[in-house]
């Protein structure tokens, strides 16, 4: 999901969900465990704030994910690059806007803001919070209409995108050596063989900083025990 070369290393879309996927999961489970202790559980329980907890978790984890492996296959399922330019202004303003709309919650939970209320308006209460609520849905906004570039990228690309290399990220595992054909099984005639670890990264020995899978072993080279 990076582009790997010469000791360069350029961050893809692909990258930087799964990136923002490793964020949003750590942030999300640090507040579960103030839900787990019921010292501090009794104060935040069924309001706004496991909204915030479950979503940052569950929610954004997943499609962080999802956009992962969208960027990341899509040279096998087309045989093109989706933009990278769109991808880094999708990734961007979704990674800003989804923080935007569920960390301010946890601070309306805080406050004793309930969950499952279609309305607030007869609680005065919770007058003052209203500003919050404005900020979570401009965000919310937001983050929806950036998903039209993607939804643009992705389908432009099938029929304008750049022409996608056999590897394009430079993978040392079998399937970025599969033609992207329509054909019977993977690999037309005889089946790779797999002769090293898939992590032969920078290895002494080769001039290239990856060496795929079906490379075969040289003479004297000490692989993985």
């Amino acid at each position: 999901m990076t582009t790997l070369w010469k000791g360069n290393l350029q961050f893809t879309p692909a990258m930087l969900f799964s990136i923002g996927l490793v964020s949003t999961f750590v942030a999300g489970g640090l507040t579960g465990i103030i839900l787990g202790d019921s010292a501090l559980d009794i104060n935040v329980h069924d309001t706004m704030f496991v909204v915030a907890h479950f979503h940052i978790v569950m929610g954004l984890s997943a499609i962080f994910g999802m956009f992962a492996g969208v960027y990341h296959w899509y040279p096998r399922m087309y045989g093109r690059m989706m933009n990278k330019r769109m991808g880094y202004l999708h990734f961007w303003i979704t990674f800003i806007s989804a923080y935007g709309v569920f960390f301010p919650m946890h601070f309306l939970g805080l406050a004793g803001l309930p969950r499952r209320y279609f309305t607030n308006a007869e609680f005065p209460m919770f007058d003052e919070l209203q500003d919050i609520n404005l900020i979570i849905t401009v965000f919310a906004l937001l983050g929806g209409i950036v998903q039209l570039v993607f939804l643009f990228n992705f389908f432009y690309s099938m029929w304008r995108g750049a022409k996608a290399p056999q590897n394009p990220w430079r993978a040392n595992t079998l399937e970025w050596t599969a033609p992207v054909a329509h054909i019977h099984g993977n690999w037309p005639g005889e089946i790779p063989e797999v002769h090293r670890w898939p992590y032969d990264y920078s290895k002494p020995g080769h001039d290239e900083d990856f060496v795929p899978q079906n490379v075969p072993m040289k003479d004297g080279e000490v692989g993985h025990s």
